[in-house]
């Protein structure tokens, strides 16, 4: 065999290897738990609802349908969806469900279907905490066909005590299952390799019981209740002018749970080649999503800086 292939043949094995990896419920929870909270803060839907809206749906994490079209909440196309779609089999064949860039976007676009859906409104009207409340009336509107769903929701919640979260809190997860104990230790998600999309991100290691995640080959974590600039940087052992410049922040920002905050500067350009800029994302946020320096992606679209781009529009990220 050529010398020169070994090294592919290595990877491959251990992609595969990774990728037969599940995830478990604690593991998942522990991921999504600070954007179910920003989430809540955002658009009054309890946390614990969406924790475990996310586990069922998703099966943690590990659905064919979160994995590879980043969909945790199974939300079909509907009629008024324009973005990329995935078709696999439910409750009839082929049906067309949203497909998403990440995860993250999988969260914020569940909010929004709820939020707007005037089907749930009468949600809104329940105490944040009454996650039982919330369970019966997503079942009772129909969110979904099972049954059980209620219940299903209800007994995911109280097993794994989401409740804690609609406090705004952090909850006690069970330990995970020893792996093999490398720092760098990588788990990831497959995903469909393409020019016009970015590679999944991945965990590289634990630090301070913080996950350390990469984008784009750039290190990032995700804020915490009670997270600040100044208690990061000596946490991560940086310089305090560090995290608000590679997040091009200024020192007195406030920094909101589920935050992206990369803790190296981001690059010169994605592995995507374009992105189509939806409702509600600026230049800043666009920049965070794909790890491409703000001042970079003005000028690859020739745009003053400060400039917004407008809805619908294609921005280049290389």
């Amino acid at each position: 065999m050529n010398k020169r292939f070994l090294p592919f043949l290595f990877i491959g094995l251990v992609w595969n290897s990774l990728s037969a990896q599940k995830q478990s419920t604690s593991e998942y929870i522990q991921q999504y738990k600070d954007i179910a909270i920003r989430e809540m803060q955002k658009y009054q839907i309890p946390a614990s609802i969406k924790m475990a809206q996310g586990i069922l749906e998703s099966s943690s994490g590990n659905s064919k349908l979160a994995k590879e079209a980043r969909n945790h909440f199974g939300i079909k196309c509907k009629k008024t969806w324009t973005g990329p779609t995935f078709i696999q089999d439910d409750d009839a064949k082929d049906e067309c469900f949203r497909k998403y860039e990440t995860a993250l976007d999988s969260y914020e676009d569940h909010s929004q279907f709820l939020k707007t859906n005037p089907r749930y409104g009468e949600l809104f009207n329940l105490d944040i905490s009454d996650y039982k409340g919330w369970a019966q009336g997503l079942k009772k509107c129909g969110y979904a066909t099972n049954p059980q769903y209620a219940q299903l929701l209800i007994r995911t919640i109280e097993e794994h005590k989401l409740y804690e979260l609609d406090k705004g809190g952090d909850i006690i997860a069970e330990k995970p299952k020893e792996k093999n104990k490398t720092s760098t230790t990588q788990h990831r998600t497959p995903r469909s390799k393409s020019n016009d999309t970015d590679l999944p991100d991945f965990e590289l290691k634990q630090q301070g019981g913080r996950s350390v995640m990469v984008r784009n080959r750039v290190q990032y974590i995700v804020v915490k209740q009670g997270d600040s600039f100044e208690k990061l940087s000596k946490e991560l052992e940086l310089m305090s002018w560090q995290l608000p410049k590679y997040n091009d922040l200024s020192s007195s920002s406030k920094l909101q749970p589920g935050d992206i905050l990369y803790i190296q500067p981001k690059r010169r350009k994605a592995t995507a080649r374009e992105h189509v800029v939806k409702s509600g994302e600026n230049m800043r946020t666009i920049s965070q999503e794909h790890a491409v320096k703000l001042s970079r992606l003005y000028k690859l679209n020739k745009l003053e800086a400060g400039a917004e781009p407008r809805e619908r529009q294609q921005l280049k990220l290389r």
